[in-house]
């Protein structure tokens, strides 16, 4: 697991539907079975299902996934080391987030939440029947101690997202209240109820923040069954499970077996997938959707490929900048190798015609910002004038467009302009130099050959100009602890969004992030703007607000050019052997491939067919 890819728990907040505008960002007050930030929950008390699941779908069978790298533990929620593929699924949260509304959360391990009057605090209240695997019961001691652990040993992130919490206090063994320093952060509520509970008791005589290669303890669905370090691992479906037949778990989980194997890079995760090594894959190279699933067993009809739409905020996927290196730290600096990298050449050339550009920290979602800034906006933004672009204000962002002919002359034109304008010139070697003669010249770090065709391109461009840009592949450890400690100057990161921003904003953009090992402040943005625009957003009283205070800040981010942006894809592309079945209805906002099974004769025929393909 990636630094990039854990926000906490089992995933990242709730993602949702855009309500109206009128539609309020509040948290109702009282005791409830759920929790939203857009509008009343569309479940009921004493609903059975979501209704993206088959609540009778049946559970056996084995699904093998692929894993890229390596790793050394079992504990995500530290900086230290690599967590396993899947390894949150063994813990609950105190609620689950709908996959199929905005900015919505279900009692999942909690019976029952309840919010104070002046939403300066909120309740949990446990299931009595909620046990470990160990059969101990767990208790509000267990919320407060994983609470209390995570904000001191924990990933910085922690401290970002729960940075408003004041006091947590058990008021018995099923019921803990968190406190908050005022009413203003409406999204914390939500953002405790994606706590993944650990057992205290289990956890006494170990060292937190150290690695771990000992299976823990868990209370949910899976438990790690054996697993052999940087190799592969599998959990296996817990037999009478205390929670399969909660609301939020029915129809989900179906699996008995789920295996991860690990590969030293995507190519060789794929061809092991073509062989049936690996059941099912979500592919994210255009290329390989378009050229690289002609194969025999595809041919046979043994292997579906499928689209699956959805609307997710696809936020921001990017090459970034080390802002804290001396080279980027001038904004036409970085300006200028935005406008070096020819997205049209790569879209048409690399990638089929299969992207759109982003061109938004919130990209897909009406938090976006575009043209000129509303009366609303420039409320907001007037008095940063003078310390925030003026073109902020003046002009309308857009990236630059070529003809994707690979003739991108103008644009390279006007990027050496503005590196000359930064004190950069071309010396008698054809290289472009600072004012004492040291050339201009940085690494590009990644994790994945995948990445290096996109790169190259980008570095012959670079070239033109003078630079010289070194693309460096490195394994998933190394890659890991550089990017944990900004050793790096430039790489591939995504800044993931919801229709609901708030505080995980304060990890990707703020002072105190940018000087913290581990956060995701990758960038290292420290202006006191942004942190002012950050909290604003935490703050929105109403949904209107928060509309215009994202859609300011995303104005700042992007006129600062701290990335250069990619692309992204409205649909799912999955492949998969044919022994799966999925829901008739799939939810608005994840692929929910949880809520698939296995149709055993479907199983037992691929098995035939694959034994007379090979019948040694």
């Amino acid at each position: 697991m990636l630094r990039r890819d854990l926000l906490v728990g089992t995933g990242a907040a709730a993602l949702g539907l855009a309500m109206p505008r009128s539609a309020p960002r509040a948290v109702t007050t009282g005791r409830s079975h759920a929790l939203s930030l857009l509008g009343e929950p569309k479940l009921p008390p004493g609903f059975t299902h979501f209704p993206y699941v088959n609540p009778n779908a049946p559970k056996g069978g084995e699904v093998a996934l692929a894993a890229i790298g390596t790793f050394d533990s079992f504990n995500p929620f530290i900086v230290r080391g690599v967590a396993a593929a899947g390894i949150t699924q063994i813990w609950m949260t105190l609620m689950k987030g709908s996959q199929d509304e905005a900015s919505t959360e279900y009692a999942h391990l909690a019976e029952w939440v309840e919010v104070g009057p002046g939403r300066d605090w909120v309740a949990f209240e446990l299931r009595r029947e909620a046990r470990w695997h160990d059969g101990v019961p767990i208790t509000a001691a267990d919320v407060k101690w994983t609470f209390e652990t995570l904000r001191s040993q924990g990933r910085p992130f922690y401290r970002a997202y729960w940075g408003d919490v004041t006091d947590v206090l058990i008021e018995n063994d099923r019921r803990v209240v968190f406190r908050f320093r005022n009413g203003e952060n409406r999204e914390l509520p939500l953002i405790l109820g994606q706590l993944a509970v650990l057992p205290k008791h289990w956890w006494e005589g170990r060292d937190f923040s150290r690695p771990l290669l000992e299976p823990p303890l868990g209370s949910g669905p899976y438990r790690v069954e054996s697993f052999q370090p940087g190799r592969t691992v599998t959990y296996r479906r817990v037999a009478n499970w205390w929670g399969e037949n909660l609301p939020t778990e029915r129809g989900t989980d179906n699996f008995d077996i789920m295996r991860y194997e690990y590969f030293r890079d995507a190519t060789v995760a794929f061809e092991a997938f073509k062989a049936g090594q690996i059941d099912f894959r979500v592919e994210n190279i255009a290329r390989e959707w378009a050229t690289g699933y002609d194969f025999p067993a595809r041919r046979r009809g043994l292997v579906r490929l499928e689209e699956i739409p959805h609307e997710l905020p696809t936020g921001m996927q990017a090459f970034v900048f080390n802002i804290r290196r001396e080279i980027f730290r001038d904004r036409r600096v970085r300006e200028a190798l935005v406008l070096a990298f020819d997205f049209e050449w790569s879209n048409a050339n690399l990638f089929f015609g299969a992207y759109a550009r982003t061109t938004s920290y919130f990209s897909n979602s009406e938090l976006a910002s575009s043209g000129l800034p509303s009366p609303e906006e420039l409320a907001i933004l007037e008095r940063y004038r003078g310390r925030i672009p003026e073109e902020v204000f003046t002009q309308e962002f857009r990236l630059p467009v070529t003809d994707g002919s690979g003739n991108n002359r103008e644009n390279l034109r006007r990027a050496l302009e503005l590196l000359q304008a930064a004190g950069w010139r071309i010396d008698n070697r054809r290289r472009l130099v600072d004012a004492q003669g040291r050339p201009f010249s940085f690494e590009m770090l990644l994790s994945s050959p995948s990445f290096e065709r996109v790169a190259l391109p980008y570095a012959q461009a670079l070239q033109r100009l003078g630079i010289e840009m070194r693309v460096r592949t490195v394994d998933t450890a190394q890659y890991q602890a550089r990017i944990d400690n900004y050793d790096f100057d430039m790489t591939v990161d995504v800044f993931p969004q919801s229709l609901s921003p708030g505080n995980e904003q304060r990890d990707f953009w703020t002072c105190a992030k940018a000087r913290e090992p581990g956060s995701r402040n990758s960038i290292g943005v420290c202006d006191p703007v942004i942190d002012e625009l950050v909290e604003l957003v935490i703050a929105a009283p109403d949904r209107d607000a928060l509309i215009h205070r994202t859609r300011a800040l995303d104005r700042v981010l992007l006129w600062n050019h701290f990335v250069v942006p990619h692309w992204h894809s409205r649909t799912f592309r999955v492949a998969y052997w044919d022994k799966f079945v999925r829901p008739e209805r799939t939810p608005r906002y994840g692929l929910a491939f949880d809520t698939w099974w296995i149709d055993a004769e479907r199983a037992q025929r691929l098995n035939e067919e694959r034994r007379r393909a090979n019948p040694t």
